[in-house]
């Protein structure tokens, strides 16, 4: 994981964070694979059983980390 990104993907998961808290719910970084462009998060709190963490996943931190991360190509639950 180069740190350059791995910062810049916590500065984005750190804007997000609040919104997540917010529901009793919060999301870590678990890996970035570089050469895949690969993303995985893990949800904790009541993000982990949320039915609406997919459209969360992909609508908000995937759109974010796409925008603001070069490489990110799909963020993953883990």
């Amino acid at each position: 994981m180069m740190a350059a990104d791995n910062d810049r993907i916590q500065e984005v998961l750190d804007r997000i964070r609040p919104a997540l808290q917010m529901d009793g719910g919060d999301c870590q970084l678990v890996d970035w694979d570089q050469d895949a462009g690969v993303v995985k998060i893990h949800f904790v709190g009541a993000c982990g059983g949320c039915p609406m963490s997919t459209m969360t996943l992909k609508q908000g931190i995937e759109r974010a980390l796409k925008q603001y991360v070069p490489g990110v190509e799909t963020v993953e639950a883990v």
